[in-house]
């Protein structure tokens, strides 16, 4: 019985160390081939300043692999934002056999001993932070908004695991950009 405590420990650990959850939006009206040229309107802060450094460094990136340079002049103005909350996670279980272990109470037979009850539970606790990250693209000369991509998930307490699931994340929000005019028509 013990085993299988732990064993479920650990499932619901690696459970909440999963991939980063990744959404993007786009106006399908939008022809993004119009666009190589963009600049920093707001850098994502609100995180530890080298995961910043890295997370503008890794957008950067990917968007010169499209093609895209960064200018003063820029048809395509970036902006930014994380967003980190404290959660906590409450897990409680019944470690007794499925019919609830004996003890006082009775079941199906009035008041006294018998089948009923668990009285072996186990409660874990878990502190952890939740991140956003937001990315908006906007026209530079008309502000009308192009693109989004957002990620959102559990931010690892290792600064190593941070980078690799901030990697992770940027690769997903760009790995269909720019939306292609297939994308556009679909509904």
């Amino acid at each position: 019985m013990k085993r299988f405590a732990i064993l479920l420990a650990f499932s619901l650990l690696a459970g909440c160390a999963t991939t980063p959850a990744v959404f993007t939006d786009y106006d399908p009206g939008v022809n993004f081939g119009q666009y190589q040229t963009y600049r920093w309107a707001q850098r994502p802060e609100g995180f530890s300043p080298l995961q910043t450094q890295r997370l503008v460094a890794a957008i950067d990136a990917k968007l010169r692999e499209r093609g895209w340079t960064q200018s003063t002049n820029a048809q395509v103005t970036l902006s930014g934002s994380i967003v980190t909350e404290r959660r906590i996670r409450v897990d409680t279980w019944n470690n007794a056999p499925m019919w609830g272990g004996w003890g006082w109470g009775g079941c199906c037979w009035g008041p006294g001993w018998g089948a009923w009850g668990g009285w072996n539970t186990s409660t874990t606790v878990r502190d952890y932070t939740y991140g956003t990250l937001v990315l908006d693209m906007f026209d530079a000369q008309t502000q009308r908004p192009l693109w989004r991509g957002i990620a959102m998930g559990t931010v690892p307490d290792s600064p190593i695991a941070q980078t690799n699931a901030m990697q992770s994340s940027v690769d997903r929000i760009f790995a269909q950009f720019p939306p292609t005019s297939a994308e556009a028509s679909m509904p």
